[in-house]
């Protein structure tokens, strides 16, 4: 029976004459209250009171083993959601309400007799125009809900039942839903069925992912899509979601107004958001996109422009890319091993989907282009070494560039669109439809003739030194205009040495000495060699015993080599990690 003894008052609101009623009764246990996170309304802010209805099921139990083996042959990125969340979601997998009690929503088409004893599940309009004996032209509540069915048990006539399906079954049901299958084209899904690869947010393992394949492995026993890809979520800049009503974040329009759609683009994929984590969102990193990515590649691109033009003008000589060109200067080289190396890199992750690989090494890139290549080369390009090193120059730095538009095009969309319809009258086929935009062109072929990991490696060492060479002067706080008779690099490695002194012009002009000298031996400088812990890493590998390990590797004793001093010592830190995990 029915409680009526609050009959129209507001549920929160019945709460205290609930309580004094039991207590007038001698039927109150105990009286208290309990602070927790409460659901409310996202649109009225009033509280949501939960009510068990009865519900419509999928029998999901009887299919874990299937969805786990066909999650098996799924590819996902990154591969610990597959693994961990969605694997143990579905070895936990409980039979799925699809019913929903509302007006609006797709109507279960499920007749029912009053008792229940008759159902009739109709598959299609014309199983429903056969059974009710009336034409569909609407599949609306308003037009089936008083539509009947004739009883073949003699229960009189069958209702729709008045239920509409969960807004999840008809997302999970989209593969056949698009395609109107099986009624229509059903080569043309079968033929694209399961999905290459789709992508959707990390809290989609409970929603979207999840009834893909429960529908999916009901009816084919087979996986829905092939590969998928998962991001995180985009939180407010102090880490709460982000909501309307509070207004907690940018107004996305001022912001693309204000640095640009391609620096917002680059932002978001070149965060923790494209390794399934969450991104606090700060519009700072949006500007620095700009100010440390876009602004050096763009001076880089103008630079090749302006020196393109001046060599024209001053010099008669219409610049022309040459693809077969072959470089003798070990920057231009460099720059050129270095940027097929990326090709290869990138084809190779973006083929396995890896967003968060090739995105910092595209970044990472640009800082190798412009501090580097063009900074140490700047007299060349400009004509100041001659005729000769310039057209090599423009030509090592147009390539790079023509090739980087290319494998950034799909990243940034409309900066290389931009330097693209530059780029494009200096090459030397004609202009036409098929290459009217960096869009329309395949990205680079990696030219491997040119790959040279000796090179990459010699220019590494180089950089080292040179960054070292600054960080020292810092320290010393001896500023890079006051000239130093020598720098010495001791480094065990005979190879290392002569890479040094093949690259000896570039470090005495950069960090400013009269001298370098290599060496081996490092007693002669008082070198002194210290181990210290990786506390962030350790930390969190070794949790609890870190206090113990930390001691022991910082007391390992000086040695002349370090590695050496560390194969050696080892043993007497083994003592304290024996017992950890490998």
């Amino acid at each position: 029976p029915e409680v009526t003894d609050f009959e129209g008052q507001y549920v929160k609101d019945a709460d205290k004459g609930i309580v004094k009623l039991l207590k007038a009764n001698g039927r109150l246990v105990h009286q208290g209250t309990i602070k927790h996170s409460y659901p409310f309304c996202w649109r009225s802010e009033t509280p949501l009171v939960y009510k068990a209805v009865p519900s419509w099921f999928v029998k999901v139990e009887v299919l874990v083993e299937n969805l786990m083996e066909n999650n098996k042959k799924c590819y996902w990125v990154p591969e610990f959601v597959k693994e961990k969340r969605f694997h143990n979601w579905l070895k936990d997998a409980r039979d799925w309400a699809i019913s929903r009690n509302r007006f609006w929503g797709t109507p279960i088409p499920l007749w029912v007799s009053d008792d229940f004893e008759e159902v009739v599940c109709v598959g299609s309009i014309d199983e429903l125009e056969q059974l009710s004996g009336t034409k569909v032209t609407d599949l609306h509540r308003e037009s089936v809900d008083n539509l009947t069915i004739p009883s073949l048990r003699g229960k009189g006539v069958l209702r729709r039942v008045l239920e509409v399906f969960d807004c999840w079954f008809e997302s999970g049901s989209m593969p056949y839903g698009q395609s109107h299958y099986p009624f229509e084209n059903k080569k043309t899904f079968e033929s694209n069925f399961p999905a290459d690869f789709i992508a959707e947010g990390i809290d989609q393992t409970r929603g979207w992912f999840y009834t893909l394949l429960v529908v999916s492995t009901a009816l084919f026993n087979s996986p829905p899509y092939k590969n998928l890809i998962i991001n995180g979520l985009i939180l407010a800049s102090n880490g709460q979601k982000m909501s309307k009503r509070l207004k907690n974040y940018p107004d996305p329009v001022e912001i693309v107004n204000k640095y640009g759609a391609d620096a917002l683009r680059l932002y978001l994929i070149n965060s923790p958001v494209v390794r399934a984590e969450s991104l606090k969102f700060q519009e700072p990193g949006v500007r620095d996109v700009v100010k440390d990515v876009f602004l050096p590649w763009f001076n880089a691109y103008r630079f090749l422009i302006q020196n393109v033009i001046r060599l024209e003008k001053e010099e008669g000589v219409v610049f022309s890319h040459n693809d077969s060109f072959v470089p003798t200067n070990i920057m231009d080289q460099w720059i050129l091993s270095f940027t097929q190396s990326l090709i290869l890199f990138v084809k190779e992750e973006m083929k396995m989907y890896r967003l968060y690989t090739v995105i910092p090494r595209l970044v990472r890139f640009i800082d190798q282009l412009t501090n580097w290549y063009v900074r140490f080369n700047r007299k060349r390009i400009k004509g100041d070494l001659g005729q000769d090193q310039c057209l090599q120059s423009i030509q090592s730095l147009f390539s790079v560039l023509y090739s980087m538009t290319r494998m950034m095009a799909p990243f940034t969309p409309f900066l290389t669109e931009y330097m693209f319809q530059n780029l494009r009258h200096l090459l030397p086929w004609k202009l036409d439809d098929s290459n009217a935009s960096v869009h329309y062109i395949m990205l680079p072929r990696a030219r491997e003739d040119l790959v040279n990991k000796e090179i990459e490696e010699t220019v590494s060492r180089m950089q080292t030194v040179i960054e070292l060479g600054r960080y020292i002067r810092d320290k010393k706080v001896v500023p890079i205009k006051f000239p130093l008779p020598e720098v010495v690099v001791i480094h065990q490695d005979s190879s290392c040495h002569r890479q040094l002194q093949d690259m000896n012009h570039y470090i005495l002009e950069e960090l400013n000495v009269r001298k370098l000298i290599v060496a081996e031996d490092d007693t002669k400088y008082g070198v002194k060699l210290t181990a210290e812990p990786d506390n962030d890493r350790l930390g969190k590998r070794l949790k609890g015993e870190f206090k113990k390990v930390a001691p022991a590797i910082k007391a390992l004793p000086d040695n002349d080599r370090l590695g050496k001093r560390l194969k050696g010592e080892f043993k007497k830190v083994a003592p304290a990690i024996k017992a950890l995990p490998d």
